[in-house]
């Protein structure tokens, strides 16, 4: 673990080849927590999740140590929200060659207006290289929150970008764990009740596990590693349940 910032904790791991975890540690009501973005190194870098905006100069000072900033081309994010794309203009102003990269219908309904420059709109099952690498995105409308949501699926290292799915809560967890995370997941969301209660959860949450994810890059809590098929079929039977 490399500690960018002393004052609030923020961390940056390298959770699978080429992909660093962001994290930053936070106290919320009920006990701690944390918000955590993806960086990408490739020709054509990417980052998902922007952070809330006023989080935006510990992740960017994040970003710095192992890319410069401006090099960034994507910015990414699976749905709209605060801690997905809160500081996405912030990142346009320091990235002059980026542009926002989401779903068709989150750039249809939101971010043609909200962005300071035009998205970069993923069909359903778009591949997207970035270089050496490509990444695919998987729309998932309502799944956990949102008719705009949807995932990334790096696929050099079978990396998962799977945003709310799999929040744990907790302020000091591992970078990355092959720990069980369903359970405490699970814990979380019973007590938030943040998912959509979409009747379509296991198709799309199948369809994902299809794909053979290998690393499942959490927004909140540690990364896992593993038989990540298995865990979002476990996932699908528990929101079935």
């Amino acid at each position: 673990m490399a500690i960018t910032n002393k004052q609030s904790g923020t961390s940056v791991d390298e959770v699978a080849d080429g992909v660093y975890r962001i994290s930053t540690p936070v106290t919320i009501p009920g006990g701690g927590f944390s918000f955590n973005q993806y960086l990408i190194v490739d020709d054509e870098p990417l980052i998902f999740h922007t952070g809330p905006r006023r989080m935006f100069p510990l992740v960017r000072e994040a970003v710095a140590s192992v890319l410069p900033p401006e090099r960034l081309r994507h910015i990414a994010f699976s749905h709209v929200e605060a801690d997905e794309c809160g500081s996405l203009n912030e990142w346009l102003a320091v990235a002059p060659r980026s542009a926002p990269l989401c779903g068709s219908i989150a750039a249809m309904v939101s971010i043609d207006d909200l962005a300071d420059r035009p998205p970069r709109a993923l069909a359903d099952g778009e591949l997207l290289s970035l270089g050496k690498r490509a990444v695919r995105w998987f729309d998932t409308p309502h799944l956990p929150h949102g008719w705009e949501c949807g995932f990334l699926m790096e696929e050099r290292t079978g990396t998962l970008l799977c945003g709310d799915l799999f929040t744990q809560g907790g302020a000091d967890n591992p970078a990355v764990t092959e720990l069980d995370i369903l359970a405490p997941s699970e814990a979380f969301r019973h007590a938030m009740d943040y998912f959509s209660h979409t009747k379509n959860a296991r198709p799309m949450l199948e369809r994902l596990a299809a794909a053979g994810p290998t690393t499942l890059a959490c927004m909140h809590g540690s990364a896992w590693r593993g038989d990540g098929a298995k865990l979002l079929r476990a996932l699908a039977d528990a929101l079935c349940a």
